[in-house]
């Protein structure tokens, strides 16, 4: 998925930097990381450690990890369901009746055509698991595999804060569902849908990932169509771009973030955490350094990387074409 701070980009950096502190044998170490977004690193964790927790409070996010780190074992039935979905007719339903020019909208954020095969999709997923047809580690797998399925056909600018007003290229392509195949494993692992503030409260281990957001833009608002996708719920979407109501992360505002991230810290029960941050965020480096040195040892590391770009006016206030990313890390006494 196009997903603001994905770190599928940085995760040999992350990943190198995490078994250059705890070691290369991570066998028998617990990993957590309660801001899951998409998941990169957690997928890649899941197959070389002993136990993973992971949690992220969107429900786009959630079904992501329920799937990628929940689930476990690949039935055999999955390829059967995945190619149902694909063989299903259009259908109208909440997508295309708010977010198609057609349902009489106007907006824009999937074809017509597209808007009525997610409807029919998750209509009939939603059926399969009321009725029990399907288990639940299959219906987030039917989830993930339509959300990410689906935003590759978005007419968006990557994010959902706002659709084009004409359908680009990609958005013209058929709605294919592909299947969002996980790692097996033997073991099993924990995926929440808490705040991370309230889940570290409840949780410990050896390794704590912390990737919180950076910056003013609530994730809520910037996906809130494949939340809308995820739930299939009844609600009214408010305004020109159809938002739902959603979560207001402490982490987007500048007077509440520092306190935030200091209470996270006082109460996180890890030997080991790194925290992902980049020279554009809200909390400074001052900021961090000076909270992490309250609780153990602190050290820095450091990489230049492409930044994200959304459009040409996403980021219009920063010119750069590179950032900077700080891994900072603790090891908490």
């Amino acid at each position: 998925m196009n997903y603001i701070g994905s770190k599928q980009r940085l995760s040999s950096f992350i990943l190198s930097s995490i078994k250059g502190i705890v070691g290369d044998d991570l066998s028998d170490k617990v990993y957590a990381e309660p801001f899951g977004g998409t998941g990169i690193i957690a997928r890649y964790l899941k197959q070389c450690t002993k136990h993973v927790i992971a949690s992220d409070i969107e429900e786009y996010s959630y079904v992501l990890l329920r799937n990628y780190i929940g689930n476990n074992k690949i039935h055999k039935q999955n390829k059967i369901l995945v190619d149902t979905l694909n063989s299903l007719p259009p259908k109208k339903g909440i997508i295309y009746n708010n977010y198609c020019r057609g349902g009489g909208t106007d907006r824009q954020y999937f074809s017509d055509e597209n808007g009525q095969i997610i409807d029919a999709a998750r209509q009939v997923i939603g059926f399969w698991n009321s009725t029990n047809k399907i288990s639940q580690d299959q219906y987030y797998f039917l989830l993930a595999s339509l959300l990410e399925s689906a935003d590759k056909v978005a007419n968006t600018a990557s994010v959902y804060g706002a659709y084009l007003k004409k359908i680009k290229k990609t958005a013209q392509n058929k709605l294919i569902i592909k299947a969002a195949n996980f790692t097996e494993s033997k073991t099993k692992h924990e995926v929440f849908k808490e705040d991370a503030n309230e889940l570290i409260k409840k949780i410990s281990g050896d390794i704590l990932y912390l990737d919180p957001p950076y910056n003013r833009r609530q994730y809520g608002a910037n996906y809130h169509i494949l939340n809308t996708i995820a739930l299939y719920d009844n609600f009214q979407p408010k305004g020109k771009t159809g938002l739902r109501a959603y979560y207001k992360s402490k982490y987007c505002k500048k007077n509440e973030v520092a306190e935030s991230f200091d209470n996270l810290i006082a109460n996180s029960q890890f030997k080991h955490i790194f925290i992902s941050y980049n020279n554009e965020g809200l909390m400074t480096h001052d900021v961090i350094r000076n909270t992490l040195e309250k609780y153990g040892q602190y050290d820095l590391i450091t990489t230049d990387y492409q930044r994200f770009k959304a459009d040409t006016d996403y980021n219009r206030n920063h010119k750069a074409d590179k950032t900077v990313e700080y891994l900072h890390v603790l090891k908490k006494t």
